[in-house]
């Protein structure tokens, strides 16, 4: 995803856009077929490229995306 940064921390997806306070970050349980949101924060300030839905949304896929390259989820 453009502009995300995307970092694995031991079990956790951090996913953060640059330049802004946006941060999400999720976890797969065990018990889980999917990822989980433990923390999401961040808010829209002047220039902000993306509404804070919006990067939600971003991040979500992009998570995604980085566990299924992991074997996280299928």
């Amino acid at each position: 995803m453009a502009g995300l940064r995307v970092e694995v921390r031991g079990g956790e997806i951090v996913v953060t856009l640059p330049g802004t306070s946006y941060r999400a970050v999720y976890h797969k349980p065990t018990d889980k077929p999917g990822l989980i949101a433990t923390s999401r924060s961040g808010r829209w300030q002047q220039g902000t490229p993306m509404t804070q839905a919006e990067f939600h949304a971003r991040a979500w896929r992009a998570a995604n995306i980085k566990a299924r390259e992991l074997g996280w989820i299928a």
